[in-house]
Protein backbone atom coordinates (compact mmCIF):
# COMPACT_ATOMS: atom_id res chain seq x y z
CA UNK A 1 0.00 0.00 0.00
CA UNK A 2 1.40 3.34 -1.02
CA UNK A 3 0.44 6.24 1.29
CA UNK A 4 1.00 8.65 -1.60
CA UNK A 5 -2.00 7.21 -3.41
CA UNK A 6 -4.79 7.71 -0.89
CA UNK A 7 -8.09 7.68 -2.78
CA UNK A 8 -10.27 10.71 -2.20
CA UNK A 9 -13.37 10.04 -4.29
CA UNK A 10 -16.08 7.52 -5.06
CA UNK A 11 -15.14 4.86 -7.60
CA UNK A 12 -18.54 5.37 -9.21
CA UNK A 13 -19.89 1.84 -8.80
CA UNK A 14 -23.65 1.49 -8.29
CA UNK A 15 -25.02 1.84 -4.78
CA UNK A 16 -26.98 -1.14 -3.57
CA UNK A 17 -28.35 -2.75 -0.44
CA UNK A 18 -28.93 -0.76 2.72
CA UNK A 19 -29.43 2.98 2.38
CA UNK A 20 -26.85 5.53 3.50
CA UNK A 21 -26.14 5.86 7.20
CA UNK A 22 -27.15 9.35 8.32
CA UNK A 23 -26.98 9.52 12.09
CA UNK A 24 -29.64 11.81 13.47
CA UNK A 25 -29.80 13.35 16.90
CA UNK A 26 -31.81 10.48 18.33
CA UNK A 27 -29.56 7.76 16.95
CA UNK A 28 -26.35 9.54 17.93
CA UNK A 29 -27.67 10.13 21.45
CA UNK A 30 -28.68 6.48 21.74
CA UNK A 31 -25.26 5.31 20.60
CA UNK A 32 -23.46 7.59 23.02
CA UNK A 33 -25.69 6.56 25.88
CA UNK A 34 -25.15 2.87 25.17
CA UNK A 35 -21.37 3.18 25.02
CA UNK A 36 -21.14 5.51 27.99
CA UNK A 37 -23.39 3.25 30.01
CA UNK A 38 -21.18 0.26 29.28
CA UNK A 39 -18.10 2.18 30.40
CA UNK A 40 -19.50 3.50 33.66
CA UNK A 41 -18.38 0.42 35.54
CA UNK A 42 -14.75 1.14 34.63
CA UNK A 43 -14.65 4.77 35.62
CA UNK A 44 -16.88 6.62 33.17
CA UNK A 45 -16.45 7.53 29.52
CA UNK A 46 -17.14 10.86 27.84
CA UNK A 47 -17.76 10.91 24.11
CA UNK A 48 -17.51 13.91 21.83
CA UNK A 49 -16.15 15.19 18.52
CA UNK A 50 -12.66 15.00 20.00
CA UNK A 51 -12.31 11.66 21.79
CA UNK A 52 -12.08 11.99 25.55
CA UNK A 53 -11.41 8.25 25.77
CA UNK A 54 -7.84 8.24 24.53
CA UNK A 55 -5.84 5.67 26.43
CA UNK A 56 -2.04 5.86 26.84
CA UNK A 57 -0.16 4.00 24.09
CA UNK A 58 3.33 2.58 23.99
CA UNK A 59 4.06 4.69 20.92
CA UNK A 60 2.71 7.69 19.03
CA UNK A 61 -0.74 7.10 17.57
CA UNK A 62 -0.85 7.71 13.80
CA UNK A 63 -2.83 10.92 13.50
CA UNK A 64 -3.28 11.30 9.73
CA UNK A 65 -4.55 8.97 7.00
CA UNK A 66 -1.06 8.66 5.53
CA UNK A 67 0.52 7.85 8.88
CA UNK A 68 -2.14 5.24 9.62
CA UNK A 69 -1.70 3.62 6.22
CA UNK A 70 2.08 3.59 6.67
CA UNK A 71 1.70 1.83 10.03
CA UNK A 72 -0.56 -0.82 8.51
CA UNK A 73 1.83 -1.33 5.62
CA UNK A 74 4.77 -1.74 8.00
CA UNK A 75 2.82 -4.21 10.11
CA UNK A 76 1.86 -6.27 7.08
CA UNK A 77 5.52 -6.37 6.05
CA UNK A 78 6.42 -7.75 9.47
CA UNK A 79 3.65 -10.33 9.17
CA UNK A 80 4.61 -11.64 5.75
CA UNK A 81 8.33 -11.76 6.61
CA UNK A 82 7.70 -13.61 9.90
CA UNK A 83 8.98 -10.72 12.02
CA UNK A 84 5.83 -10.10 14.03
CA UNK A 85 6.20 -7.97 17.13
CA UNK A 86 2.78 -8.78 18.68
CA UNK A 87 2.68 -5.21 20.08
CA UNK A 88 0.58 -3.78 22.90
CA UNK A 89 -0.17 -6.97 24.80
CA UNK A 90 1.63 -6.27 28.08
CA UNK A 91 0.05 -6.06 31.51
CA UNK A 92 0.56 -2.27 31.51
CA UNK A 93 -1.21 -1.85 28.18
CA UNK A 94 -4.12 -4.03 29.26
CA UNK A 95 -4.50 -1.97 32.42
CA UNK A 96 -4.29 1.35 30.55
CA UNK A 97 -6.94 0.28 28.06
CA UNK A 98 -9.50 -0.24 30.82
CA UNK A 99 -10.01 3.53 30.88
CA UNK A 100 -10.54 3.96 27.13
CA UNK A 101 -9.39 3.25 23.60
CA UNK A 102 -7.62 5.21 20.88
CA UNK A 103 -7.43 3.02 17.74
CA UNK A 104 -5.86 4.53 14.63
CA UNK A 105 -7.67 2.60 11.87
CA UNK A 106 -11.00 0.98 11.13
CA UNK A 107 -10.58 -2.27 9.21
CA UNK A 108 -13.71 -3.58 7.54
CA UNK A 109 -12.90 -7.13 6.50
CA UNK A 110 -14.44 -10.49 5.75
CA UNK A 111 -15.23 -12.98 8.51
CA UNK A 112 -12.83 -15.51 6.94
CA UNK A 113 -10.73 -17.14 9.68
CA UNK A 114 -7.60 -16.85 7.53
CA UNK A 115 -7.69 -13.04 7.51
CA UNK A 116 -7.67 -11.71 11.11
CA UNK A 117 -6.75 -8.01 10.79
CA UNK A 118 -4.72 -7.80 14.02
CA UNK A 119 -2.45 -10.59 12.77
CA UNK A 120 -2.32 -9.54 9.11
CA UNK A 121 -1.18 -6.05 10.18
CA UNK A 122 0.74 -7.15 13.31
CA UNK A 123 -1.21 -4.83 15.60
CA UNK A 124 -2.23 -5.25 19.22
CA UNK A 125 -4.84 -4.28 21.78
CA UNK A 126 -6.35 -0.86 21.21
CA UNK A 127 -4.79 -0.40 17.76
CA UNK A 128 -7.57 -1.38 15.34
CA UNK A 129 -11.34 -1.06 15.36
CA UNK A 130 -12.28 -4.18 13.39
CA UNK A 131 -15.65 -4.67 11.72
CA UNK A 132 -16.19 -8.00 9.99
CA UNK A 133 -18.93 -9.31 7.74
CA UNK A 134 -18.88 -12.01 5.07
CA UNK A 135 -17.72 -10.48 1.81
CA UNK A 136 -17.45 -7.07 3.53
CA UNK A 137 -21.21 -6.74 3.03
CA UNK A 138 -22.64 -3.46 4.31
CA UNK A 139 -25.80 -3.12 6.36
CA UNK A 140 -26.90 -0.58 8.97
CA UNK A 141 -24.98 -2.31 11.75
CA UNK A 142 -21.76 -2.35 9.72
CA UNK A 143 -22.21 1.24 8.55
CA UNK A 144 -22.97 2.38 12.07
CA UNK A 145 -19.90 0.60 13.43
CA UNK A 146 -17.62 2.23 10.87
CA UNK A 147 -19.22 5.64 11.47
CA UNK A 148 -18.75 5.24 15.22
CA UNK A 149 -15.04 4.71 14.76
CA UNK A 150 -14.66 7.76 12.55
CA UNK A 151 -17.08 10.21 14.19
CA UNK A 152 -16.72 9.31 17.85
CA UNK A 153 -13.16 7.98 18.10
CA UNK A 154 -11.62 10.31 15.51
CA UNK A 155 -10.06 7.48 13.49
CA UNK A 156 -8.34 8.85 10.35
CA UNK A 157 -8.38 5.73 8.15
CA UNK A 158 -11.00 3.22 7.04
CA UNK A 159 -9.56 0.22 5.23
CA UNK A 160 -11.92 -2.08 3.32
CA UNK A 161 -10.07 -5.40 3.13
CA UNK A 162 -11.07 -8.10 0.66
CA UNK A 163 -9.07 -11.26 0.18
CA UNK A 164 -8.09 -13.99 -2.26
CA UNK A 165 -10.46 -16.99 -2.47
CA UNK A 166 -13.36 -15.31 -0.66
CA UNK A 167 -16.00 -17.95 0.03
CA UNK A 168 -18.83 -15.43 0.26
CA UNK A 169 -18.01 -14.10 -3.21
CA UNK A 170 -17.72 -17.65 -4.58
CA UNK A 171 -21.17 -18.47 -3.20
CA UNK A 172 -22.67 -15.30 -4.68
CA UNK A 173 -21.17 -16.01 -8.11
CA UNK A 174 -22.32 -19.63 -8.01
CA UNK A 175 -25.87 -18.67 -7.04
CA UNK A 176 -25.98 -16.04 -9.77
CA UNK A 177 -24.77 -18.49 -12.42
CA UNK A 178 -26.97 -21.43 -11.44
CA UNK A 179 -30.05 -19.76 -9.99
CA UNK A 180 -29.65 -21.93 -6.92
CA UNK A 181 -31.40 -20.55 -3.84
CA UNK A 182 -29.09 -20.39 -0.84
CA UNK A 183 -30.15 -20.62 2.81
CA UNK A 184 -32.05 -17.46 3.66
CA UNK A 185 -29.37 -15.54 5.55
CA UNK A 186 -26.63 -16.58 3.15
CA UNK A 187 -28.85 -15.56 0.25
CA UNK A 188 -28.96 -12.07 1.75
CA UNK A 189 -25.17 -11.90 1.51
CA UNK A 190 -25.23 -13.15 -2.08
CA UNK A 191 -27.85 -10.56 -3.02
CA UNK A 192 -25.66 -7.78 -1.61
CA UNK A 193 -22.59 -9.02 -3.50
CA UNK A 194 -24.43 -9.63 -6.80
CA UNK A 195 -24.02 -6.05 -8.17
CA UNK A 196 -20.24 -6.52 -8.01
CA UNK A 197 -20.21 -9.71 -10.12
CA UNK A 198 -18.00 -9.31 -13.18
CA UNK A 199 -19.98 -10.93 -15.97
CA UNK A 200 -17.24 -10.14 -18.45
CA UNK A 201 -15.11 -12.88 -16.87
CA UNK A 202 -15.64 -16.61 -16.51
CA UNK A 203 -14.72 -19.34 -14.05
CA UNK A 204 -12.10 -18.55 -11.44
CA UNK A 205 -11.35 -15.23 -13.17
CA UNK A 206 -14.94 -14.10 -12.52
CA UNK A 207 -14.65 -14.86 -8.82
CA UNK A 208 -11.26 -13.16 -8.56
CA UNK A 209 -12.43 -10.03 -10.37
CA UNK A 210 -15.63 -9.89 -8.32
CA UNK A 211 -13.59 -9.89 -5.10
CA UNK A 212 -11.90 -6.68 -6.25
CA UNK A 213 -15.13 -5.17 -7.52
CA UNK A 214 -16.89 -5.86 -4.21
CA UNK A 215 -14.13 -4.01 -2.36
CA UNK A 216 -14.48 -1.11 -4.80
CA UNK A 217 -18.27 -1.08 -4.39
CA UNK A 218 -18.03 -0.96 -0.59
CA UNK A 219 -15.27 1.64 -0.81
CA UNK A 220 -17.49 3.79 -3.02
CA UNK A 221 -20.48 3.54 -0.73
CA UNK A 222 -18.50 4.44 2.36
CA UNK A 223 -16.78 7.34 0.59
CA UNK A 224 -20.17 8.71 -0.44
CA UNK A 225 -21.66 8.63 3.07
CA UNK A 226 -22.24 12.31 3.93
CA UNK A 227 -20.56 12.28 7.35
CA UNK A 228 -17.54 10.40 6.03
CA UNK A 229 -17.37 12.41 2.81
CA UNK A 230 -17.10 15.62 4.83
CA UNK A 231 -14.12 14.19 6.72
CA UNK A 232 -12.51 13.08 3.46
CA UNK A 233 -12.96 16.54 1.93
CA UNK A 234 -11.31 18.10 4.98
CA UNK A 235 -8.32 15.75 4.67
CA UNK A 236 -9.11 14.18 8.04
CA UNK A 237 -10.07 10.77 6.69
CA UNK A 238 -9.16 8.37 3.91
CA UNK A 239 -11.20 5.36 2.84
CA UNK A 240 -8.94 2.82 1.16
CA UNK A 241 -9.81 -0.44 -0.57
CA UNK A 242 -7.26 -3.24 -0.29
CA UNK A 243 -6.84 -6.95 -0.85
CA UNK A 244 -5.04 -9.66 1.10
CA UNK A 245 -3.36 -12.44 -0.85
CA UNK A 246 -3.50 -15.73 1.02
CA UNK A 247 -0.55 -17.20 -0.85
CA UNK A 248 1.90 -14.32 -0.28
CA UNK A 249 0.27 -12.68 2.79
CA UNK A 250 0.63 -9.32 1.01
CA UNK A 251 -1.93 -6.55 1.46
CA UNK A 252 -2.08 -4.15 -1.49
CA UNK A 253 -4.33 -1.21 -2.32
CA UNK A 254 -6.89 -1.72 -5.07
CA UNK A 255 -9.31 1.21 -4.58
Amino acid sequence: MNPKNLPQADRGLPRTGAGPYRPGTGRRALLRAAVAGGATAVGGLALGATPATAAPRTGTRPATPAQALKELSAGNHRWRTFRQQHPHETRAVRHALVSGQNPFAVVLSCVDSRVPPELVFDQGLGDLLTVRSAGEVLDEAVLGSVAYGVLELGIPLVLVLGHQSCGAVKAAVHADETGEELPVHIQYLADQIRPAIDRGQHGDARVDSTIDRQVALVHGRLSAEPDLAAKIAAGELAVVGARYELDSQLVHAIA
